[in-house]
């Protein structure tokens, strides 16, 4: 019996070829398409993760100091200021200071009647002046604790800054505190000058009431002592 017919072998092997390289071809070539989309995610992935750290860093950088210190300067120049007044002193800030150095150091003159209380008049505003100021130098020494622990705040704030703005914010601070330190400066010197100059006022009015007594007293009258005159 005659067998059925088969294929051609050859055609057949060579078709089974064409496909196995079809198949590798198909394979490598999604291998590939895999192997972009790998890429692609991943440099996506990368780049978001840098706009993501710069967000962190900006948003970092925008921070502000929770806690600002600022000194009361104004305040504390209000207090010192009122406490230089007070008996007979004569202080710098005082509305009426002309009026009251004139009343009190008239400059030349004499009277015949109760020059003892003009001296005692001027001795006592230059004590007055002089306590006044001792005062002032007593405020500025208590404050000297408190500024300490203003420097130790703005010093930890300064170390621990997260970012730019916070690091800024420490710096003005600074120097806030350095201007008011120059105005407490500036306001001590001027009740150091106060107390100086009730006191040279004191010693300059006792000596024009001393010449105006002696003129007073000697008037233009020469002395005459062994035949000469004086």
């Amino acid at each position: 019996m005659p067998r059925a017919p088969f294929a051609d072998r050859g055609d057949d092997r060579h078709e089974a070829a064409a496909h196995r390289r079809q198949a590798v071809v198909d394979l490598g070539w999604h291998r590939a398409v895999v192997v972009a989309v790998d890429q692609a995610g991943g440099r996506q992935g990368l780049q978001l993760a840098n706009e993501l750290k710069h967000y962190q860093l900006a948003l970092k950088e925008s921070l502000i100091q929770p806690n600002q210190v600022f000194g009361v300067i104004q305040q504390d120049l209000g207090q010192l200021a009122q406490l230089v007044q007070g008996g007979r002193a004569l202080a710098y800030s005082m509305a009426n200071l002309d009026a009251q150095f004139r009343n009190t150091f008239t400059g030349y003159g004499f009277r015949t009647q109760g020059y003892y209380q003009d001296y005692q008049k001027w001795s006592q505003t230059s004590l007055d002046t002089t306590l006044n100021s001792l005062k002032a130098a007593g405020f500025h020494g208590q404050q000297l604790q408190s500024q300490q622990a203003i420097l130790a705040a703005l010093r930890a704030q300064s170390t621990g800054a997260g970012g730019e703005v916070q690091a800024i914010e420490v710096g003005n601070q600074i120097a806030e505190q350095q201007v008011e330190q120059l105005m407490a400066l500036r306001q001590l010197m001027l009740v150091d000058l106060q107390s100086k100059q009730a006191y040279q006022a004191e010693q300059i009015q006792k000596e024009q009431a001393a010449a105006a007594a002696g003129q007073q007293v000697f008037g233009k009258q020469h002395m005459v002592t062994d035949d000469k005159k004086y």
